[in-house]
């Protein structure tokens, strides 16, 4: 192997430290934040290591076609020790700053779905609940009012076609009708 391919892969081991160290550095702050369940932690702990691993053999595979050498190890080490002494803090803070900023975000997004889906929403819900109500309320009064109205003008309709009624026989099923009728006409318009 020639000493350029060696010195590229000795600086790709120490970004690609580097880059683990931001992972995890980000990786830890997320699970303090969020409070992670401790069986959680161990299993990302593990995953992290594992994506790690694999990350790192695609960079080796990528710059020298997967040969272990001692400068390998070197540079991932240099790598993590230069971004623990040098971009940990700067890291963590960055990633608590992006936090809140995702956090703030998600509060204006919901502010702005909230005043202008959810309000308006509701109000046309409790708008249309109160016309129907309304409506309602105005069809059981007029209701009322034609009822109270024809009273008078049905007893001497009903003395005019007596006659009739005692010869007429009325079909079981349209007495049943006219009871289910008149019940439901008390019911919705009678006096309670």
């Amino acid at each position: 192997m020639n000493p350029y391919t060696q010195w590229l892969t000795l600086t790709w081991m120490l970004l690609s430290g580097i880059a683990m160290g931001v992972v995890f550095d980000s990786y830890r702050v997320l699970s303090i934040r969020f409070h992670f369940a401790r069986w959680s932690v161990h299993m990302l702990d593990v995953l992290y290591w594992v994506a790690s691993a694999l990350f790192i053999f695609r960079v080796l595979y990528a710059s020298n076609r997967g040969e272990l050498r001692f400068y390998v190890f070197l540079g991932l080490l240099l790598g993590v020790w230069l971004y623990f002494w040098a971009f940990s803090v700067t890291t963590q803070r960055f990633v608590v700053m992006l936090l809140e900023i995702v956090r703030r975000l998600t509060l204006i997004v919901n502010s702005i779905l909230r005043i202008l889906i959810v309000l308006p929403v509701l109000a046309l819900y409790r708008l249309v609940r109160k016309l129907v109500g309304w409506t309602w309320a105005l069809i059981v009064f007029l209701g009322r009012m034609l009822i109270y109205i024809l009273m008078p003008l049905w007893k001497p309709i009903l003395w005019l076609i007596g006659p009739l009624k005692a010869r007429w026989k009325t079909p079981e099923s349209l007495v049943k009708l006219g009871i289910r009728v008149k019940n439901t006409a008390k019911r919705w318009f009678g006096r309670r």
